[in-house]
């Protein structure tokens, strides 16, 4: 069936999400379009909104609608603890489910220099100023259980151990190759409360 130039784009454009494929952004397009189309519209009107309010935490680089994110405005966190995690989502996944009260810093990914991605993408400028601040007792690595976040993880513990910081890795009950934002929060809360000095 050959669809309108204006249908073709919409699936196109459903197709920029994870786990999408063409099957799955035609079934989304044709439900919009057939079914609701109100909540198409307020679907279009808040992601224009998140786009245009949405920017990056000034101290944690989460993704935040001020220049600090809550969790960095938040006077009962623990300045001397700060946990390095890939993204947002594993930002929320340790803070909601492991009773962790301590900092963040956030990569928005991870090294990977066969996709060109390296300390200069996942803001290490900003993560070493903040190390060299002061005020911080330990890092904890908790970047994704990968060869890229294990990879990720030796060079920030090397970057962490140079100042004289501990340097910790999440350990017990992340499965290796896992993504942190699918596990679940008990095994999160274990892996957290049983870190270990980073290799």
């Amino acid at each position: 069936m050959a669809l309108s130039p204006v249908i073709s784009r919409l699936i196109e454009a459903l197709r920029c999400l994870p786990g999408v494929g063409p099957k799955s952004a035609q079934r989304m397009a044709f439900h919009l379009l057939q079914r609701n189309r109100e909540a198409a519209r307020e679907l279009a009107r808040v992601i224009e909104e998140a786009v245009a309010a949405v920017g990056r935490c000034e101290s944690c680089r989460t993704l935040s609608e001020g220049a600090l994110c809550p969790v960095c405005a938040s006077p009962r966190r623990d300045p001397l603890i700060l946990c390095v995690v890939e993204t947002p989502a594993d930002m929320a996944a340790i803070d909601a489910s492991t009773g962790y009260r301590g900092m963040f810093f956030v990569l928005m990914g991870h090294l990977s220099p066969l996709d060109g991605i390296g300390p200069a993408e996942l803001g290490l400028d900003q993560f070493e100023r903040r190390l060299d601040g002061g005020g911080i007792a330990e890092v904890i690595l908790a970047t994704s259980a990968t060869v890229e976040g294990e990879a990720t993880a030796h060079y920030l513990a090397e970057m962490v151990r140079e100042r004289g910081i501990r340097a910790t890795r999440i350990a017990q009950g992340v499965p290796m190759g896992g993504e942190l934002e699918f596990v679940d929060g008990g095994t999160l809360a274990r892996a957290i409360a049983a870190r270990r000095d980073a290799s």
